[in-house]
């Protein structure tokens, strides 16, 4: 997933968050035994873990999740899991162990889901994930049952996708190119759901709008080092394209490709980055240097960070349910308009 950090919104978070509830049918089955989790009299305490925790994105989660927690007078500790999915379920064991009351995690891998959500069950736990999806009963939220997901708290990732599949799709219209000199690389980590949701979203939107480009499916690590390498090798291998668009899960992939691409001698009139989350993407426009990065989804981590606070606090305190899904707004930004979007680039 995918995202901005140690920046502020010039609007206040309570005033921008959204909340969307999912439409999907329920059998009115809990999901993570939070039917085992009654209301919390006295001090409430909340652990968040976070994968991949030093990410400009997930520090500005952490940063909204601890203003949120500070509002409301309720303990919270936030946890770094990196990547390490062992670890993941250590934390959950040792939250349980240290009487948390709830736990929200964004997990380094879906497949230890089920045991997460076991682990939480067993010790009567309230569990919500941030950003990315979990299932209770299997290791791929893809193909688990709507009333198996864990509630969630982040952004749509059909929603995310579709703009900015419309943005590439504007931006290519724009640049007047032809779809048999053109490729699109599609970058993402291709075991987590809400990145699949998203570059999906993003190449329907494009197809609908200029069809005909061909796509390019890149398996990444979602890090830039990472996409860096793996487009790098795909541009050599199609050295005879002339023209590129490139999106992925996150900022990370989107800069990766604009990167790999820019080392290649393609100039920046020849590619169409389009970011999600803005805050790599921004670094381009500090200046008027032309960049291959032509636009990015900005997409706050302090707006979800406070929301998962605050959707969890209204559980323990005051029994209020979950919803299935719980988002927060996006906003598209350029170098002409990221300032006055409330974006701070670090």
């Amino acid at each position: 997933m995918f995202c901005p950090s140690r920046r502020s919104t010039a609007v206040a978070t309570g005033l921008l968050l959204t909340l969307s509830l999912s439409t999907a049918c329920s059998s009115g089955k809990e999901s993570s035994g939070e039917d085992s989790v009654g209301k919390v009299d006295g001090k409430i305490s909340i652990t968040y873990l976070q994968k991949q925790g030093d990410q400009e994105y997930f520090v500005g989660e952490a940063a909204g999740a601890k203003a949120k927690a500070k509002e409301l007078g309720i303990g919270l500790k936030v946890v770094n899991l990196g990547n390490d999915a062992n670890k993941t379920v250590s934390e959950v064991q040792s939250a349980v162990a240290q009487k948390a009351k709830g736990v929200i995690i964004v997990v380094p891998d879906p497949a230890v889901g089920p045991q997460v959500a076991q682990t939480a069950k067993d010790g009567k736990v309230a569990l919500l994930t941030s950003d990315d999806q979990i299932c209770t009963t299997g290791p791929d939220p893809a193909k688990c049952g709507k009333d198996d997901l864990v509630s969630r708290i982040g952004f749509s990732g059909a929603q995310m996708g579709n703009e900015v599949g419309k943005r590439a799709a504007a931006e290519y219209r724009k640049a007047g190119w032809k779809a048999s000199d053109t490729r699109v690389v599609s970058a993402w980590k291709q075991d987590v759901t809400v990145c699949g949701d998203r570059v999906t979203s993003a190449r329907k939107a494009f197809d609908a709008a200029v069809p005909g480009v061909r796509t390019i499916n890149v398996a990444t690590d979602n890090t830039p080092t990472g996409a860096q390498d793996k487009i790098a090798a795909t541009v050599t291998a199609n050295s005879k394209v002339k023209n590129w668009v490139v999106w992925g899960c996150n900022d990370e992939n989107a800069m990766g490709g604009v990167t790999a691409l820019q080392n290649a001698g393609i100039g920046p009139d020849h590619v169409i980055g389009v970011g999600l989350g803005a805050y790599l993407a921004c670094k381009e426009w500090q200046t008027d240097k032309k960049s291959g990065m032509k636009a990015a989804l900005f997409i706050n981590g302090k707006d979800v960070g406070a929301l998962a606070v605050q959707t969890m606090y209204d559980k323990l305190k005051n029994g209020k349910d979950f919803p299935k899904e719980a988002f927060a707004p996006t906003t598209m930004v350029d170098h002409s308009t990221w300032k006055s979007s409330g974006l701070t680039c670090s």
